[in-house]
């Protein structure tokens, strides 16, 4: 029959066991909150790191691929552990890939190789319905088809891949690549509806950045349907080939000065500034139509055949999107990345959105982020990935903005700029849950451990009255 265990019966053993007690209960308490702080996409207190800080991890990867060149290697990207990844094509790049502290993929292909396979495809015949992008990870050019390319164009096209050689791979997709007309706020002409991108300024005037396929120069947009409140009217526009416009506000009071995206709920996020993604950073976007959404990069500089016209440049993504997403918002971290073109699928069965950069379209427009001191991008240190050092301010409230109501991430808000003033409350950052709850859970079993190891092992009666007394 086995012995029951006996209390130590020194007091140097119970003074032993009472603090290797309290040591585990710690060290739950650590392990809890290291997964809750990995489950809040948030951001430090600080400010950027700015010059001479500590780099982010785009930075390794990007700096990695521009010191070696495009010879000698083929893209970087962030892999699942955090870590940053360079594709290159010997042996002596990998190993100063390594002595950077980053990881080296040895690859056939060099990103000039890829290069001129896309401007092949891009020369061949244009096929409605098709995209293609360079995948880092698999060192191909993937040519993707919808369901609407016919069998002769997708035998025509495979030629063209054929011609290229092993680097092109082709892949028939479901759905339909197509533009999402119909995000945050929603804004509406007399037949379409689009969403708010980001509100930007040239320093006179103030606009919003949105998608350019949403309406030609001289579209007027209004906040309902019925045409009751005006917005502005589209005063630049570049479709296809790129994707982008400028919609200027003609009614003072549908601008509030900033630039917040609204993630519902009476919530939003300030932006801080413009940046480019990384292949493999998490992503978010915001939309009328499916409110809140988040997925990965995928791809970068991505052509896609619309049926309106070939749009090239694109950040591709998992993000799911909808009709009426079009112009939304993409971010991350606070930062600005891009406005929603189009893709395939929706939020029911999952796709690919495709994302029109946000900083080339600034460039183009010659304008800037609306209240974001400097050019809108001084507050990063290089692309967002998901680590940059930023600081983002608590995100807002409805504040007293009239016109359009924040969203609720199902389709009657999530916008930026339009009657949406600055307001407190709101959440300081965007939540992974499936983190979250475990951590929340080792750290309530850690504390309890800790509340029971203090009462059992306390000398004190006062002591242990007064902690039972405080707890809860």
């Amino acid at each position: 029959m086995p012995r029951t265990p006996q209390r130590p019966r020194t007091k140097h053993a119970r003074r032993t066991l009472r603090r290797v007690t309290r040591l585990a209960a710690v060290g739950g308490l650590l392990c809890g909150g290291l997964l809750v702080s990995n489950a809040v996409a948030g951001e430090p207190a600080g400010r950027g790191t700015g010059p001479g800080g500590a780099a982010s991890v785009a930075e390794v990867g990007t700096g990695l691929v521009t010191k070696l060149g495009t010879a000698r290697t083929a893209g970087t990207w962030i892999a699942a552990d955090g870590r940053p990844v360079v594709a290159v094509t010997d042996e002596d790049a990998a190993a100063e890939v390594r002595r950077e502290g980053a990881r080296a993929e040895v690859m056939r292909y060099s990103m000039r190789d890829l290069t001129t396979a896309t401007e092949t495809l891009r020369a061949a015949p244009r096929v409605p319905g098709t995209a293609w992008a360079v995948d880092y990870a698999a060192n191909r050019v993937v040519v993707q088809a919808d369901r609407t390319v016919s069998a002769d164009d997708w035998s025509r096209l495979t030629d063209v891949a054929d011609g290229i050689g092993d680097s092109v791979e082709m892949e028939r997709t479901t759905g339909e690549f197509r533009t999402k007309v119909n995000g945050a706020a929603p804004i509406f002409t007399n037949s379409d509806r689009c969403s708010v991108g980001f509100n930007v300024t040239d320093g006179q005037d103030n606009f919003i950045l949105t998608a350019g396929h949403c309406g030609p120069t001289g579209t007027t947009w209004f906040q309902d349907t019925a045409g009751g409140t005006l917005v502005g009217s589209t005063v630049a526009t570049t479709f296809p080939e790129s994707d982008f416009s400028l919609v200027q506000y003609e009614n003072p009071a549908s601008f509030d000065g900033t630039s917040t995206v609204d993630i519902g709920d009476g919530q939003g996020v300030q932006i801080i500034g413009a940046a480019d993604p990384v292949v493999g950073q998490q992503v978010f976007r915001s939309g009328s139509t499916t409110g809140l959404r988040s997925g990965q990069v995928t791809a970068l500089n991505v052509t896609v055949n619309y049926r309106e016209g070939t749009v090239s440049g694109l950040i591709q993504t998992t993000v799911c999107a909808e009709p009426g997403d079009s112009g939304g918002p993409l971010l991350a971290q606070g930062l600005a990345l891009g406005v929603t073109s189009g893709g395939n699928g929706d939020c029911t069965v999952g796709g690919t959105t495709f994302f029109q950069p946000v900083s080339t379209a600034m460039a183009a427009l010659g304008v800037q982020l609306a209240g974001v001191a400097g050019d809108g991008s001084e507050t990063a240190t290089g692309s967002s990935d998901g680590t940059v050092d930023s600081a983002v301010p608590a995100p807002t409230g409805t504040g007293a903005g009239g016109g359009v109501p924040a969203g609720n991430g199902t389709g009657t808000g999530a916008g930026v700029g339009i009657g949406v003033g600055v307001g407190t409350g709101g959440v300081s950052s965007i939540v992974d849950y499936r983190t979250l709850v475990p951590g929340l859970f080792i750290i309530a079993v850690s504390l309890l451990g800790l509340t029971m190891a203090q009462r059992m092992w306390s000398e004190k009666a006062s002591y242990r009255s007064q902690y039972s007394q405080s707890w809860g």
